[in-house]
């Protein structure tokens, strides 16, 4: 990663940059979904491509596996995702409520959370008490500080639809391009295998040079990391369907 020069960091530190920087309003990633979906989707086609061919499968029949799990199985995880990000959404409004409740009823005992929250960080005295005032004077200041500094909750509000598109959309094209050299019968299943191979190979590094991008890790071990990831996986499936098709006579 190249690192930003002195002088550009002191541009960014002074104080209009500073106050525009922070009014700027943070808005939700989604790469995570994205290289979530990626990953998962390349994983699971490929994986069937290799059981299939481990256990002695026509390409034809490791095709149509490959496509209707590529679509269930986006679906189902996109779904998953959808949920798991709707709950933790309920789960910040639940606390929410109960913080303005909490604020209602017992307000000495909420301004004290907050005294031993800054505590805590090292402030005392006049100081202290400054910044109790200061927050429990701002209604909405105080129930954000209670749900960041107490229950540990972020600030950015995940977009539950979005996130599951992005993983769905993710999912489906990383997963599709294992399987389109199975669409060329005439290659034989041996190179179909070897083309579906190369081809996940290039995707799980693309994916891992997309997170060194985004994440500023090394470039080459990101890649590697990935991509030994996925092999790893397919080579699990291989071997299933090889032992599955050797040992128990499972054609």
């Amino acid at each position: 990663m190249k690192k930003t020069s002195l002088e550009a960091l002191h541009r960014e530190h002074q104080p209009d940059a500073i106050k525009k920087r922070l009014d700027r309003k943070n808005k939700p990633q989604t790469i995570s979904d994205a290289i979530l979906g990626g990953i998962d989707g390349c994983v699971t086609t490929f994986a069937i491509v290799a059981g299939a061919v481990g256990a002695g499968f026509s390409a034809s029949v490791a095709l149509i596996m490959g496509f209707a799990n590529l679509i269930a199985d986006g679906f189902s995880m996109a779904v998953s995702n959808y949920e798991a990000i709707k709950v933790q959404r309920e789960h910040r409004e639940e606390l929410r409520r109960m913080e303005e409740e909490h604020i209602d009823r017992v307000p000495a005992g909420e301004r004290e959370e907050i005294r031993q929250v800054y505590r805590r960080k090292g402030f005392s005295g006049d100081i202290l008490e400054t910044i109790v005032s200061t927050i429990s004077q701002d209604r909405q200041l105080w129930i954000e500080t209670m749900l960041t500094e107490e229950h540990g909750l972020q600030k950015i509000d995940l977009n539950p639809t979005r996130s599951a598109a992005v993983t769905f959309s993710a999912f489906l094209l990383a997963g599709s391009i294992p399987l389109l050299p199975l669409l060329f019968a005439g290659l034989g299943i041996q190179r179909q295998f070897l083309l579906s191979a190369l081809l996940a190979g290039a995707v799980f590094f693309s994916i891992g040079m997309l997170k060194s991008l985004v994440f500023a890790k090394p470039l080459l071990r990101a890649g590697l990391g990935t991509l030994l990831t996925g092999g790893a996986a397919a080579s699990l499936a291989y071997l299933t369907g090889y032992f599955l098709h050797h040992f128990f006579a499972i054609a």
